[in-house]
């Protein structure tokens, strides 16, 4: 509130300490006077050019009866002081809507900026399909998403990097939409590993439909499996099946199914997939059990003649992580990390328990295939299996060599994936007994497994080359 140089005479109303919004009251250049009110510490009060502002007046003494002289007149009247009140909100007001006209543009700039930064990533995204030419998966938005899912209503799963929900496409077709956690890499990227993992197509891998992205929202659409995932029948303590025990005939045939996909994945693609999550909860069964691989959250796509691949942190499920992820002195990682992966999954499927408890050891490779390696070595492996016919027999026995082959500590001591499918339609005769996979130095590894011919004997393997 600015009243200087007003020639103003009188006090200083004290009814102005009460103004709330006061900040500023200068008054200087006056001809004020008397006591000055208690402002609050917080308004500023410039009183500079008031001789008498101040000081204390003392009252002439009256000895006679005649009337006293009239008060001094103070410097604002009851209506004066309403209209400086007024006055002052009237101040604070157009302080306040100055502030918020500037808030308004503010945001409305951050509007437009995120709204630039759509545009743009969605015309990235948009040049980057059309780049691929017609084979790239179809494009929904998260609007579309989300409407398809029924508000994320019924939920299948959920992993590390993601959330799988039930959802219909508007044809009535019944999908899995994996809602991703925010992802790190770039546009093209993610794109990239999209379109190369929709072109995948094999009986056991699941297909890519279509997929979402935009600023901080990603989704895949997968075909949906009606049976869910393996681990389900596999674990009676968390199955709700009242079937949950495959016969082995049906395990064996899941068991091969899975290397026939990861085979796939490594040779049969243009470029080499590399899965690094290969567990129980992402193999998924269809209506006849027919097991495919899923949910690719974790792939590393490589060239061909790439043996090694970068890898930034470990990846991968406990119990299931090769050597190889945490440990660089047993090489780098590679295809044949999917294989010890393989490995350990398939000794769950015989062993019908998880490979590592939780608040157990976490060197699951050292405890767990242990007693697998004890039973076949005893002969035991098939009275724990329960199996009833030879035939059973053969599929525990061969199932156990080959898992067994496949969690080599050393990765070139692994068979690759096209091996393991040879073992598995092979006979048991023709699959050598493989070392007990401990933890030792790579140079000391006394086998290695090779996609060359063999032949066993006195319990020695000699290899034609190494892989």
């Amino acid at each position: 509130m600015n009243l200087a140089g007003n020639k103003l005479k009188g006090s200083i109303p004290e009814s102005l300490t009460t103004l709330q919004h006061l900040k500023i009251l200068d008054v200087s250049n006056n001809n004020l006077s008397g006591n000055i009110p208690p402002f609050s510490d917080k308004i500023k009060l410039i009183t500079a050019g008031n001789a008498f502002l101040g000081k204390s007046q003392t009252q002439p003494t009256v000895s006679d009866n005649r009337p006293s002289a009239p008060a001094p007149k103070t410097l604002f009247s009851s209506a004066s002081i309403v209209g400086i009140s007024i006055a002052g909100v009237g101040v604070i007001v157009i302080f306040v809507v100055a502030i918020a006209y500037n808030h308004k543009k503010r945001f409305n700039l951050v509007q437009w900026i995120t709204l630039k930064k759509e545009t743009s990533l969605d015309h990235q995204v948009e040049e980057l399909i059309k780049s691929y030419g017609t084979s790239t998966p179809m494009r929904y938005t998260y609007a579309e998403v989300k409407q398809m899912t029924n508000s994320f209503q019924v939920k299948l799963g959920q992993g590390g990097y993601g959330i799988v929900y039930k959802a219909s496409l508007n044809d009535g077709r019944q999908v899995a939409v994996k809602v991703l956690k925010e992802s790190k890499g770039s546009v093209e990227e993610f794109v990239n590993e999209v379109v190369i993992i929709s072109r995948t197509s094999h009986v056991n891998i699941v297909s890519l439909l279509g997929f979402c992205y935009e600023m901080n929202k990603q989704a895949l659409i997968y075909e949906f499996m009606p049976n869910g995932s393996l681990d389900k029948f596999l674990y009676k303590e968390r199955s709700s099946h009242l079937n949950c025990n495959l016969d082995w005939g049906t395990t064996y045939a899941i068991a091969i199914s899975i290397a026939r996909g990861l085979e796939y994945l490594h040779r049969g693609c243009n470029t080499r997939i590399l899965h690094l999550d290969i567990k129980p909860q992402n193999i998924l069964l269809d209506e006849n059990f027919c097991p495919k691989i899923a949910y690719f959250g974790l792939a590393k796509i490589c060239k061909m003649d790439e043996s090694i691949v970068s890898i930034l942190g470990t990846r991968g499920t406990p119990g299931y992580i090769a050597p190889e992820m945490f440990n660089q002195i047993y090489s780098g990682v590679s295809h044949k990390s999917n294989v010890y992966s393989y490995g350990m999954l398939i000794l769950e499927m015989i062993g019908r328990r998880k490979n590592y408890e939780t608040g157990g050891s976490h060197s699951s490779e050292l405890y767990f295939p242990d007693w697998i390696y004890k039973d076949l070595d005893a002969g035991n492996i098939d009275a724990r299996s329960l199996a009833n016919t030879e035939e059973e027999n053969c599929i525990i026995m061969k199932i156990a060599l080959v898992s067994l082959w496949c969690i080599q500590i050393n990765p070139s001591s692994r068979p690759s994936m096209s091996k393991v499918v040879e073992m598995l339609d092979g006979s048991l005769q023709s699959i050598p007994y493989p070392p007990k996979p401990v933890m030792s130095s790579p140079t000391r590894v006394p086998l290695q497994y090779s996609d060359a011919s063999y032949s066993y004997s006195s319990e020695r393997l000699t290899n034609s080359r190494s892989e």
